[in-house]
């Protein structure tokens, strides 16, 4: 079966810890990991031309083996950044204004996927939070004739109601968790006795195709239309977490991984969840060393192929 590219749209930063600063960004994230699992992937983003947290960021993806020509450069604006305040072993974001990522520029954005055809793109709402990033994502994400995937990252902010109706409008798959859903629930008068019945009319008002819900220690649902139910999986242990950094975004990037080799979707899905429970073993949203991505390489192209 023929594979098909990933192109990941969005904002690459470093998360500064108490005790250091580490490449991040969702986006990135999962660019990342689908790089060294063996995916074709294209990332686009914007870092500064010539600071710390830039060359942090590019350091990551060459060691991950992503290629770096999406990587647009600004003189102007720096590195995006975010302070990550631990409380409990819990992580409150502040992500500071006017980052590079923040100034994506359109043009620059489609030469770098030309020639590509991407069959699948992912972008979220986080990298369009300033006018002139939100029109590069969706100059690029409009036109795409594959499957658009949508990972919300719903912040505090007047407009993010809007954002986030303006991006399912854009999406056809859509990846939530818990606490999104039961938002985008209030927000659009989703209101039902349950999931199901409240991801059944989130995907009727926007025409989505399939909802992924992530409940974390509870595991995994994934609903078609109408709210039915196509596949579950429960949680997987991790018995030595380090931090939950990053292990959304690491389920997000095994199941695109899956989809883009033509893998069986139940099988991935419930790869993707163990992948998760993995992330949450090590510090930061990916191991230090990418040969530590090996086994879930290996494992991920052992899965059947679909239908």
């Amino acid at each position: 079966m023929s594979t098909c590219s990933i192109a990941v749209l969005g904002e690459a930063l470093v998360d500064e810890f108490h005790d250091g600063a580490v490449a991040g960004g969702a986006p990135f994230n999962v660019a990342r990991s689908l790089a060294a699992l063996g995916a074709p992937v294209v990332f686009v983003s914007r870092i500064g031309r010539d600071d710390d947290a830039g060359r942090l960021v590019l350091d990551s993806a060459r060691r991950y083996g992503l290629p770096t020509q999406g990587l647009q450069r600004d003189a102007q604006h720096a590195t995006g950044r975010v302070s990550v305040i631990e409380d409990g072993g819990r992580h409150r974001f502040v992500i500071h204004d006017d980052a590079a990522w923040d100034h994506l520029d359109a043009e620059a954005a489609r030469q770098a996927l030309a020639g590509t055809q991407p069959g699948i793109v992912y972008f979220g709402s986080l990298a369009q939070r300033q006018p002139a990033s939100r029109a590069a994502v969706r100059a690029v994400v409009k036109p795409l004739a594959g499957l658009r995937f949508l990972d919300l990252n719903l912040r505090p902010g007047s407009d993010a109601r809007l954002l986030a109706a303006e991006s399912l409008m854009l999406a056809d798959w859509v990846k939530l968790n818990d606490e999104e859903l039961a938002q985008l629930a209030a927000w659009f008068d989703a209101t039902a006795p349950d999931d199901a019945g409240r991801a059944a009319a989130l995907m009727a008002r926007f025409g989505l195709q399939r909802l992924v819900l992530t409940l974390g220690a509870q595991g995994w649902r994934l609903y078609g239309p109408a709210g039915t139910l196509l596949a579950q999986g429960a949680g997987v242990a991790q018995p030595q977490v380090a931090d939950t950094v990053g292990a959304g975004d690491a389920f997000t990037a095994l199941l695109l991984a899956g989809l883009a080799l033509r893998r069986d979707l139940a099988a991935t899905l419930a790869l993707a969840n163990r992948y998760a429970s993995f992330i949450c073993g090590v510090r930061g949203p990916l191991p230090a060393e990418a040969a530590a991505l090996q086994p879930w390489r290996d494992a991920l192209h052992a899965l059947p192929s679909s239908a």
